[in-house]
């Protein structure tokens, strides 16, 4: 290669002298004509090497069911690979045409070098590019945050690039440059902090599965609540469900405390947990006048039979004075009421009967007695989810008179004038 060179750059300077120019106007001469041949032979193997590439590139595209030589078409890798070679025919080309000129020898060497490494760098980058967009197309890969590893392995690559442009451009010795490297790396360090820590926690983030792209997850203190539509080094990007975005620093999914809504949607189904505030003075004994009453309920009939015949057998053969009610045993409306609850949760389509459900009383409060509903929907969609919810607090809420209950609510402004 480098004899074909030295034969097409030096013959011009000897055929001048021959022919009886000047030395230094047929050097002048030669260099400027072997710069314009230079140039067009480099612009002539730019344009086929282009054609060539694209074009195979292309054909074994459309030829193969692979989508990684698509991606690699689309991300242009074949166009920068058509612009190196050209360059990499000017590099060697230079020593030869300016070898008179060692001052711009070194001068152009050095720059054409340098655009080289960036070409190649750039290169590479168009090449991960592609093998990023090709395993997000792979489901196993589709949630991992790939974005986060390209950026690393592409900030080493550029850091070992910069090395290379630097110990060209000032003539350093790469082991010296490596030596300063090392006695600025707290300031490196410092510079790239977020990066560094970008990088621990999108490991952390991936080798423990704590957040894959696709998941819901709520963080209050950045105010997200939605789906993670990203994943890099430096961020995390949430698509709240008002159609906002929040952005999230990386090392705070390991640093700081937030809810992964994944382990829900997994399940077989989605937590309801809501409770009505009862209020303490309606709740009292049943007598008999409204346990017959109640027997009209058909979800609670077969319940008050059993637990009625129970309860009066218990009291007799223990002789239990029932001329106060609260003698012996008894029922109360807000036990009956609670057994309803339950019993209509049981019937109710929609509610995954498979997992835990019930009605329960929690602590009393200055606000009444809280009965807690505690089921799991069978629907995990939020709208379905929201609906099937208020649809059965709507009949709870609607049964209560049934059982001489009441709600707590505050008195307002207006209730407190009224006679």
């Amino acid at each position: 290669m480098h004899n074909i060179l030295e034969k097409l750059f030096n013959f011009l300077y000897p055929l001048f002298r021959k022919i009886g120019l000047g030395s230094g106007f047929a050097s002048y001469l030669s260099l400027f004509l072997n710069i314009a041949l230079l140039c067009v032979l480099a612009y002539a193997i730019y344009v086929i090497f282009r054609l060539i590439l694209v074009t195979v590139m292309v054909l074994i595209a459309q030829k193969t069911k692979t989508k990684f030589d698509d991606l690699l078409v689309t991300n242009k890798t074949a166009k920068y690979i058509a612009h190196l070679i050209p360059f990499l025919f000017i590099y060697k080309s230079v020593p030869i045409i300016l070898e008179r000129y060692e001052y711009w020898e070194g001068v152009f060497g050095k720059f054409v070098g340098i655009y080289i490494v960036l070409l190649i760098l750039w290169i590479i980058r168009t090449v991960f590019n592609a093998l990023r967009d090709y395993l997000k197309l792979k489901p196993r890969y589709s949630d991992k945050p790939i974005d986060s590893f390209i950026q690393v392995i592409m900030i080493v690559l550029w850091a070992v690039g910069i090395a290379v442009i630097f110990s060209k451009l000032f003539d350093i010795n790469q082991k010296e440059l490596l030596t300063i490297l090392g006695a600025v790396s707290a300031v490196i360090i410092l510079i790239f902090r977020d990066t560094i820590l970008g990088f621990v926690s999108s490991v952390q983030v991936s080798i423990n599965d704590m957040v894959r792209i696709g998941d819901w997850i709520t963080m209050d203190r950045f105010g997200a609540d939605g789906d993670v539509i990203e994943i890099n080094l430096a961020t995390v990007k949430v698509r709240n469900f008002d159609n906002t975005t929040t952005t999230i620093p990386t090392y705070s999914l390991s640093s700081d405390s937030f809810q992964n809504w994944r382990g829900m949607l997994n399940s077989d189904g989605r937590r309801i947990k809501r409770h009505i505030l009862i209020k303490a003075s309606s709740i009292r004994f049943l007598e008999e006048k409204e346990l017959n009453n109640l027997k009209q309920i058909h979800l609670i009939s077969d319940y008050i039979d059993s637990r009625k015949t129970e309860i009066d057998t218990y009291n007799i053969s223990n002789r239990i004075d029932k001329s106060l009610p609260i003698n012996g045993r008894n029922l109360t409306n807000l036990g009956l009421f609670r057994k309803y609850i339950t019993e209509y949760l049981y019937n109710y389509p929609g509610l995954n009967k498979n997992m835990l459900m019930l009605c329960r009383q929690l602590q009393s409060t200055s606000h009444g007695v809280p009965l807690e509903v505690y089921a799991f929907s069978e629907d995990k969609s939020f709208a379905n989810y929201e609906y099937l919810m208020s649809d059965i607090f709507d009949h709870i809420i609607a049964s209560v008179g049934y059982f001489d209950l009441e709600i707590f609510e505050l008195s307002s402004e207006k209730d407190s004038h009224l006679p």
